[in-house]
């Protein structure tokens, strides 16, 4: 369930290496497991500066 985002929708994420916030190159939907079977949709990406992986975790589809 990978979607890719448009570059207009730009993502913001904190990196835990570089210690700030950033927006994600190469953002994606993505679907994880959360308490009680269901699914929490988050973002995945890499940060632009050191190119460690982000995760911004969303809230549900509305």
């Amino acid at each position: 369930m990978a979607e890719a985002v448009t570059g207009s929708e730009a993502v913001t994420g904190y990196c835990v290496k570089c210690k700030e916030k950033r927006e994600m190159k190469d953002a994606k939907e993505v679907a994880m497991k959360g308490k009680g079977g269901k699914e929490r949709r988050a973002m995945t990406g890499f940060c632009p500066n050191c190119g460690t992986k982000m995760f911004r975790i969303m809230g549900a589809k509305k």
